[in-house]
C-alpha cells in the first residue's frame, strides 16, 4: 500500500476512534448529530488529504444516504442504541456498548469509501450513493466483525 493511502487510513482511524467516543454521550439524538460533525471532519481532511475541494452540502447528503443503508440493513442500531440513553438503567448498561461501535464502524467504513473513490480520481461531485452503497455496507460489516 503507498504512502499516501496509508495516511488517509491514519486519518480515517483517528475519526473512528472519536466518534465511537462520541458514540457515549448520554443524551439521545445529540450523540448522532455530534457523530455526523465528526464524520463531515474526517471528510474534510480527506479531502484535503488528496487535495480535493471539499464540499460540505454534498458531503452530508452522502453521509446520510450510506448511513441509511446501515440504519435499515442492520436493524436501526445506531437509532435505537441513541434512544435506548433515554431508558433509565437499560440505557446506561446497554449504551456504552451499542452507539460506540455503531458509530465507529459507520465512520470507518464512510471514511474507505471516500479512500477509495479519491484513489480512483474521483471527486465530490461525481460520488453516486447509489453505486457505493454495497461497498460500504461490506466495509462496515467487516469492521463490526472485527470487533
Amino acid at each position: 500500500m503507498n504512502e499516501r493511502i496509508e495516511q488517509a487510513r491514519e486519518i480515517v482511524k483517528k475519526y473512528m476512534w472519536i466518534s465511537s467516543g462520541a458514540g457515549i454521550i448520554p443524551v439521545p439524538i445529540l450523540d448522532i448529530s455530534i457523530i455526523t460533525a465528526v464524520q463531515l471532519k474526517m471528510i474534510s481532511c480527506l479531502a484535503k488529504h488528496y487535495e480535493i475541494p471539499f464540499s460540505k452540502s454534498i458531503t452530508q447528503s452522502i453521509i446520510t444516504s450510506l448511513g441509511s443503508t446501515i440504519t435499515i440493513s442492520s436493524g436501526s442500531r445506531g437509532i435505537i442504541g441513541s434512544t435506548l440513553k433515554a431508558i433509565p438503567v437499560l440505557g446506561n448498561l446497554s449504551a456504552p456498548f451499542i452507539m460506540p461501535t455503531f458509530a465507529g464502524t459507520a465512520t470507518y467504513a464512510l471514511g474507505i469509501v471516500f479512500i477509495q473513490h479519491f484513489e480512483s480520481g474521483g471527486t465530490f461531485l461525481d460520488l453516486d450513493p447509489d453505486k457505493t452503497r454495497e461497498f460500504y455496507k461490506k466495509e462496515f460489516i467487516k469492521k463490526s466483525q472485527a470487533y
